[in-house]
């Protein structure tokens, strides 16, 4: 048998723990809005590419399933931020400009570990 004085605490314990839980999301979901405002503003103004072109491009170069997308500005200009599954298992992050298409560098990662940057031009 549960203690009665356990229960309110338990309650509010679980409605503190809601509270947290639901005031994390609407910080990240503000991050994303902002995110999502700066690439589409930055598409209609004419200065970046589609994603889905940017990923088309991507997809002949370097084959592989899309876990994450993220777009930003880095040292003043707009890059898409990619993380791929390659087929052979290994995590690839490519980070490429977002203007032209063109992939800036690939950071693989394999059994764990950081793999070697390579820069392409």
């Amino acid at each position: 048998m549960t203690d009665p004085r356990i229960l309110p605490l338990r309650r509010s314990l679980l409605a503190g723990l809601a509270a947290a839980a639901l005031g994390a999301g609407r910080v990240a979901r503000a991050d994303d809005d902002h995110d999502h405002d700066l690439a589409r503003r930055a598409l209609e103004q004419g200065q970046v590419l589609p994603l889905r072109s940017v990923l088309d491009k991507l997809e002949r170069e370097l084959p592989g399933q899309v876990l994450k997308v993220e777009f930003e500005r880095d040292d003043g200009r707009f890059v898409y931020k990619i993380r791929l599954l390659q087929p052979d298992g290994r995590l690839a992050g490519v980070k490429v400009d977002a203007t032209d298409g063109r992939v800036l560098s690939i950071k693989r990662r394999e059994h764990g570990k950081d793999g070697d940057a390579h820069p392409r031009r």
